[in-house]
């Protein structure tokens, strides 16, 4: 390539068995008078810029001619200059626009003509025999050049769809890591603050009146703990599982969705909240009703942990233009906990809403507590919707993930 360090010596070389073989035709073509010294140093000089013809074509061209004029001039033998002259054609062919071989094709065969039309007309026949191979050798480099760039754009192609399909691949990694820390925060939250408060209630059982123990009670409690290790057992071994087996979709399993909320409520009740629940009868899309559930688990699991005794929560859902509407309030009076780590249950709520085009917002009611509320689009495919999230995020998303992955710590 031009600018290289190989390609003034490769030029080197090629320009010294170039000379020789215009040595050779000298020596056994009768073409003319046989070089003397004069026509030796022209005919030998002219190879010179040859080894700059890449990096300066025009101006290696004009110095050829300028030795093999006055060679041609002095009728030494032609055909040993035509190799030295017909490879500056190519080269100023092949190195530039086909406008400029043009312009050069039509001075170099203009001049010639003028020139031996005006010193020797007899030989103007001969001209135009040599004109065709100067216009074939335009057009070959013309060709060549051409052919260059089509096999470059064709590389500089490959090479984009390449890089296309890895940054998808990574985007669909990220966004498969996002999905897995999701739901690994979703499960283990939820069912170890289920675990911690019935761990609490059974503590209570045991420690409140000794002499007059409840084991009913007590037996209650710890089935319930065995019954929610079961299920996050399950649950967690359904996660590992897409995890060792790949990201295909087919190995996820079932989505959970609405009929899975009264189990939900029923959980936060055991832990002793009251859950008032309002499900209607509505066939929503397993990725939205799989987001309305996860939203509802962790907002219960919130309130739960945070709400303080005597809470009220109301889980309410219900269709309006077009969409899911999910909205949780709880009337908790928990005090500030100054210790407390903020965890990523939130910023996992409004990525479940993203994912299929949605939105949460969350934060303190008017009249104290908590609300949820969130909107999910009933729609049949939501990848154009999680897509387009998606596409938009970009490193936002692969950075969400990692960090998601680190949620844990904050259980």
């Amino acid at each position: 390539m031009p600018g290289s360090r190989r390609a003034p010596r490769t030029d080197a070389l090629f320009a010294a068995g170039l000379a020789v073989l215009s040595a050779v035709l000298a020596a056994f073509v009768e073409d003319g008078r046989r070089p003397d010294l004069l026509g030796w140093s022209l005919l030998l000089c002219a190879h010179l810029p040859l080894v700059w013809r890449r990096s300066r074509p025009v101006l290696v061209l004009l110095a050829v001619i300028a030795f093999i004029a006055p060679y041609h001039a002095v009728d030494y033998t032609h055909m040993a200059a035509v190799p030295v002259g017909m490879v500056a054609l190519y080269t100023v062919a092949a190195s530039g626009r086909p406008r400029r071989a043009l312009i050069t094709g039509l001075l170099v065969v203009g001049v010639t003509m003028t020139l031996n039309a005006s010193v020797a007309p007899h030989q103007v026949a001969e001209v135009l025999r040599i004109s065709g191979w100067i216009v074939s050798v335009l057009l070959l480099g013309v060709y060549v050049r051409i052919h260059r760039q089509y096999v470059a754009s064709v590389l500089e192609r490959a090479e984009r769809a390449e890089r296309t399909r890895e940054e998808e691949a990574r985007r669909r990694v990220a966004e498969e890591r996002l999905r897995v820390a999701r739901d690994l925060h979703d499960l283990l939250a939820h069912s170890i603050t289920l675990v911690g408060v019935q761990t609490s209630v059974a503590a209570h059982v045991l420690a409140a009146d000794p002499e007059r123990l409840d084991r009913a009670a007590v037996a209650r409690a710890l089935d319930d703990i065995a019954d929610t290790c079961r299920s996050a057992r399950g649950e967690l071994r359904a996660t590992l599982e897409v995890l060792r087996a790949g990201t295909a979709e087919e190995t996820r399993g079932p989505l959970p969705g609405l009929d899975g909320l009264p189990d939900l409520a029923e959980a936060a009740r055991i832990s002793g909240a009251e859950v008032d629940l309002v499900v209607p009868e509505v066939e929503a899309p397993p990725a939205v009703g799989a987001a309305a559930y996860r939203i509802v688990q962790e907002a219960l699991t919130n309130a739960v942990r945070h709400g303080g005794p005597d809470l009220t929560i109301r889980v309410e859902i219900r269709v309006a233009d077009a969409a899911l509407r999910v909205t949780v309030t709880d009337d908790g009076r928990a005090a500030e906990d100054p210790s407390h780590t903020p965890g990523f249950g939130l910023v996992g709520m409004r990525e479940r809403a993203r994912s299929v085009g949605g939105t949460l917002e969350a934060g303190p009611g008017e009249g104290g507590g908590f609300v949820v509320s969130g909107v999910l689009p009933l729609v049949s495919v939501v990848s154009g919707a999680s897509s387009g999230s998606s596409g938009s995020s970009g490193s936002g998303e692969s950075v969400a993930s990692v960090t998601s992955l680190t949620s844990l710590e904050g259980l």
